[in-house]
């Protein structure tokens, strides 16, 4: 299918009445058509991998666009060069979260990106690197725990950021790995311990919230039970 016949079918599927509320929840992109992520995915599997279209569509620079590149595009094909191009356009949180759950968590530089991005500036690069640490907890279920407890000192070391999207992709990610297994969750909860301390009201909400959910019944008794 080529791009124009899928922003046809995009815009034949235009919702004005999402758009007003996904501004609402920050979801702000310059152009956008209001396509629920549900349908983007249905369009996604008829499409199929198509890592050459995926590409093509990126370009086209429409929300609903970017986010099928993000699910058609092929993980193996995915450069460094690629994530660096595309991590810079992000400017607003559904980007980058589709991004990097859908595409960039299954590329071989997941890990890399992670650590280096959760150092850079940028608003939005930085919260691709914590929401890389959150997507890899939950689906990379061949990884060990070494690889994750490379994280926890950059958590601490990032909690005083008060802006908004990276403060609670930090919280996201801590609270990941932390639900990962008993091993993973002792050393997250002390990472949130060692988090609160730190003289920062970011910070202690981070650590607070963490703590609630990591030592909360439901989770223990889950990792017991997977444990088994």
């Amino acid at each position: 299918m080529q791009v124009s016949k899928i922003i046809e079918k995009l815009e034949s599927l235009s919702n004005l009445k999402a758009i007003e509320g996904m501004a609402k929840f920050g979801i702000t992109p310059k152009r956008t058509f209001g396509v629920s992520i549900p349908n983007l995915r249905k369009i996604a599997k008829s499409l199929g991998i198509n890592h050459e279209l995926a590409l093509e569509l990126w370009q086209t620079n429409l929300r609903e666009t970017k986010i099928l590149a993000s699910m058609i595009g092929d993980p193996k094909s995915v450069t460094e060069e690629q994530m660096e191009n595309w991590v810079k356009e992000f400017d607003y949180w559904e980007i980058c979260d589709q991004v990097c759950q859908n595409l960039f968590t299954y590329t071989q530089f997941a890990y890399q990106k992670a650590i280096e991005w959760c150092g850079r500036k940028e608003e939005f690069v930085k919260r691709a690197g914590f929401a890389l640490m959150a997507w890899l907890a939950f689906k990379d279920k061949k990884a060990k725990n070494e690889q994750f407890e490379k994280f926890l000192p950059i958590i601490k070391r990032e909690a005083t950021d008060n802006r908004n999207f990276i403060k609670k992709a930090i919280n996201w990610a801590l609270r990941q790995i932390g639900k990962r297994n008993i091993a993973l969750n002792k050393k997250a909860i002390e990472t949130a311990k060692e988090i609160q301390k730190i003289g920062s009201k970011t910070a202690k909400w981070i650590a607070q919230d963490a703590i609630k959910e990591l030592t909360s019944d439901a989770i223990q008794e889950r990792l017991k039970e997977r444990g088994k």
